[in-house]
């Protein structure tokens, strides 16, 4: 079995789908997930499963909404996706700041990002990877209004994660 990356949009993040991550991994474990570990409240879990990332999405999201009545939108990928995008960081002189260092993951294919050239700021930077895309922001992600219009405007599901938080889920993977 591989192992794979659940990121969660929007779980316990103000105060909307509440969920504490006992709950999260006997949901995925009651769905024949396993073994399941979980990084922080924010929704991000690992686990071995096979299948495709749209059919493991499918199903955590059944599961989930079956055991706690959560509903949740979410990312599925390889762990070895996440290591390889990883690993390709355009923006490598950024891991010094790795809290200005986002990835926004995608559940499908990344768009033309020319449409948001026009809403970057001067120390923002934006570079797409094969499943999703890279912010450097370096004066804050709450800040930036590039960072508000690609989680607005991005196609199917996605979600941001800095890069400290993407290197601890990673390092979590490699354990299991």
């Amino acid at each position: 079995m591989d192992v794979q990356v659940a990121l969660f949009r929007g779980m316990n993040v103000g105060g909307t789908r509440r969920l504490a991550m006992a709950e999260l991994r006997a949901a995925l474990e009651g769905a024949g997930l396993g073994p399941v570990r979980t990084h922080v409240q924010s929704g991000n879990a690992v686990f071995r499963a096979r299948g495709t990332p749209e059919a493991l999405a499918a199903r955590i999201r059944s599961a989930l909404e079956a055991a706690t009545g959560v509903t949740a939108e979410l990312v599925v990928l390889p762990a070895a996706e996440l290591e390889w995008m990883l690993a390709e960081n355009p923006f490598p002189e950024a891991a010094a700041q790795p809290a200005g260092l986002h990835l926004f993951v995608l559940d499908g294919p990344v768009p033309d990002l020319s449409a948001f050239a026009p809403l970057r700021a001067g120390d923002e930077r934006l570079a797409a990877a094969p499943r999703g895309v890279w912010l450097h922001a370096p004066s804050g992600l709450g800040r930036s209004k590039l960072a508000a219009a690609l989680g607005r405007r991005l196609p199917g599901v996605a979600t941001a994660r800095n890069l400290r938080s993407l290197e601890a889920i990673a390092a979590l993977a490699r354990e299991i």
